[in-house]
C-alpha cells in the first residue's frame, strides 16, 4: 500500500492523474455551483425573521466550512510531509494556504455583513468568530513562513509544524 501511495504521489504520475481529472471536475463544479446559485438566490423564499439578509448564509456557511476543511486537509498533508518526507505534501500545504485564507476572509466578511442587521453590530467577540479570525492569522503565518525561507525543504518543515501546532 505504501509503495502504491508513493508511486501515486510522485510528481509525474500525480500531474498525469490531475490533468485527466481537472476538466471533468471543473465542469461538474460549475454546473453544481450555477444550480445552487439560481435556486438559492432566485427561488428560495425570504425568511420570516431575517428577511432577505439570510441569503448571505448561502455564501457565508460554505466559505466557513471550506476554510476549516482546507485547514484540516493542510494538517493531514503537513503530517504526511513531516513523517514520511513526501515532497508533494509540503507543496500541497503551500498551495492550500492562500485558498484557505481567501475562504476564511470571505467567511469573516459575510459573517460581519450578516451580523450587522441581525445583531446590530459588525463584530461580536464570540468564540466562533474569534476562532475564524485566528484561523485567518494561521493561514497568514503559514504563507509568510513558506516565503521566508529560500530552502523549500526547510520552508515546508516550518510551515508544516505551524499547521500542526494550529490544529
Amino acid at each position: 500500500m505504501w509503495k502504491t501511495l508513493h508511486q501515486l504521489a510522485a510528481p509525474p504520475r500525480l500531474y498525469q492523474i490531475c490533468g485527466r481529472l481537472v476538466p471533468w471536475l471543473a465542469a461538474a463544479g460549475i454546473i453544481v455551483l450555477a444550480t445552487g446559485w439560481v435556486r438559492g438566490f432566485g427561488f428560495a423564499p425570504a425568511d420570516y425573521q431575517q428577511g432577505e439578509s439570510y441569503r448571505i448564509m448561502y455564501l457565508h456557511v460554505p466559505a466557513a466550512i471550506w476554510s476549516m476543511g482546507i485547514y484540516a486537509a493542510m494538517a493531514v498533508a503537513a503530517f504526511t510531509g513531516l513523517v514520511w518526507q513526501m515532497k508533494m505534501a509540503s507543496l500541497a500545504v503551500a498551495a492550500m494556504a492562500p485558498v484557505g485564507a481567501v475562504y476564511t476572509f470571505i467567511a469573516l466578511v459575510t459573517g460581519a455583513a450578516w451580523g450587522k442587521p441581525m445583531w446590530g453590530t459588525w463584530w461580536v467577540w464570540d468564540a466562533r468568530l474569534t476562532s475564524e479570525l485566528v484561523l485567518l492569522f494561521l493561514y497568514a503565518g503559514v504563507i509568510a513562513l513558506w516565503h521566508a525561507f529560500d530552502d523549500r525543504k526547510m520552508a515546508g518543515r516550518a510551515a508544516g509544524i505551524l499547521v500542526l501546532v494550529g490544529v
